[in-house]
């Protein structure tokens, strides 16, 4: 079933090459993006601790989420769709494995901490950036579908383990987040 829904959405590929820019710009350059977002959201966040605490939480959650993928890819070697024919690749080739996807951590724990933050401010276009580029991402043909939910999965793990330990108006979050 993920080799069909990941051929499915592949099979669009190189049908119209507008589409394939825009789905290529948007697996390049989507996450960068959506980090920026939230930088900006350090200065311009209301109310201020509450977006500050949650855009240091959604870094540590990016970065953990991607600490505990590579600790998974020394145990898990999923080749990538395209190398088993699964996918035909309009993106060039990388050299890593494909289970999880990075970008599926990096989107998925910018959405889940500000969710868990209460941030409802940028919250729906982080949303909809967020399945655009998971979307991508399996269009260009980098991963199968289920590469986008363990990566969801990963980074969700990563947002608890961040809000269990990184709590709001603490010492540390109150040292944090007054920076600048």
């Amino acid at each position: 079933m993920d080799s069909a829904f990941t051929t499915w959405i592949n099979s669009w590929a190189g049908i119209d090459a507008s589409l394939d820019n825009f789905m290529v710009d948007v697996s390049k350059f989507g996450v960068p993006l959506m980090v920026l977002l939230v930088i900006s959201q350090w200065w311009s966040g209301i109310p201020r601790p509450q977006a500050r605490h949650a855009c240091i939480a959604a870094g540590a959650s990016l970065a953990l989420g991607l600490g505990l993928a590579q600790l998974m890819l020394l145990f898990i070697h999923r080749e990538r769709p395209y190398e088993v024919g699964v996918s035909h690749l309009i993106i060039a080739k990388t050299a890593d494995w494909s289970f999880p996807s990075d970008h599926a951590i990096a989107w998925s724990s910018i959405v889940f901490a500000w969710a868990m933050n209460a941030m409802r401010r940028w919250l729906w276009v982080f949303i909809g950036l967020a399945a655009l580029i998971g979307l991508s991402r399996v269009y260009v043909g980098m991963h199968y579908a289920s590469d986008i939910i363990g990566g969801m999965a990963v980074a969700l793990i990563a947002v608890w383990v961040v809000r269990i330990v990184y709590k709001p108006d603490t010492k540390l979050d109150r040292w944090l987040t007054g920076w600048f």
